[in-house]
């Protein structure tokens, strides 16, 4: 029997190098909001060397967040060569995360993509990236201000549309919203599966859930973890995740 008094979240970390040393890192914004919104313990986990690691880490997961990251999936996970070798890449986290969505999906382990997260599980799915969304003809440029100021970068910046009768919609209430924009990457392809909950202005897809999961399973293209307290529709995503991972839980305390 496993009793917790909050569910455990488990987070993708990056792979970073800081003075001239290798780090595994998470942004405090992704570890306040799944401690503060969602409830929950935040753990992050590093990459990951073996399948019997990926294995007791989904026995440990009541629910995982795939957080934003600066490093982009590699290309060569959709069949397509680098197309700007000066973006960064994170070949480590890809072979943690593209593993993790699988096993958690088949798990019915409780999932929330951002931005970095959301993509990994569209190609994760089969699916593929505009690797560069701003010079994509038809697609406005996604990029956050150019300003060194926090709350200027994930300010309001486009709205989006929730699909009626979609997840996303009877989550947050809303048939529209505004939010943030710091992604150059985005949709092209959406993989087999994935159901489309939100579009942008421009017709990018904003947000996606797994069709067949067995538990809560969403991801969106924005950063519902800033100041997610004071964002109505940022805070009804980590609640409802947070309570699939209570649930999640619960139902393995019993047994």
């Amino acid at each position: 029997m496993i009793y917790r008094s909050k569910p455990v979240v488990l987070m993708a970390a990056d792979m970073r190098q800081i003075d001239g040393q290798t780090f595994h890192a998470v942004g405090h914004k992704y570890v306040a909001a799944v401690a503060e919104a969602a409830q929950a313990v935040p753990l992050a986990i590093p990459a990951l060397g073996s399948n019997s690691e990926l294995e007791a880490l989904i026995a440990l997961a009541d629910g995982i967040l795939l957080p934003g990251a600066i490093s982009n999936v590699h290309p060569s996970h959709f069949g397509e060569d680098v197309l700007n070798p000066s973006l960064p890449l994170d070949p480590a986290r890809d072979s943690t995360t593209l593993r993790l969505i699988d096993a958690a999906v088949t798990s019915g382990v409780p999932l929330l993509g951002i931005c970095r997260g959301f993509q990994e599980i569209n190609v994760a799915f089969g699916g593929s990236l505009h690797q560069a969304v701003h010079d994509t003809e038809g697609f406005a440029d996604h990029r956050e201000v150019d300003s060194p100021v926090a709350q200027e970068q994930y300010g309001p910046r486009h709205l989006v549309s929730t699909v009626p009768g979609g997840l996303l919609a009877e989550i947050t209430g809303r048939s529209e919203f505004m939010v943030n924009s710091l992604h150059g990457q985005g949709i092209a392809r959406l993989g087999s599966g994935l159901v489309a909950e939100a579009y942008a202005p421009d017709g990018l897809i904003e947000a996606i859930r797994i069709s067949d999961a067995k538990a809560f399973a969403l991801a969106v293209q924005w950063h519902p973890e800033w100041d997610v307290l004071n964002n109505p529709p940022y805070l009804s995503i980590f609640r409802v995740f947070g309570a699939a991972c209570r649930e999640r839980a619960a139902s393995r305390s019993a047994k």
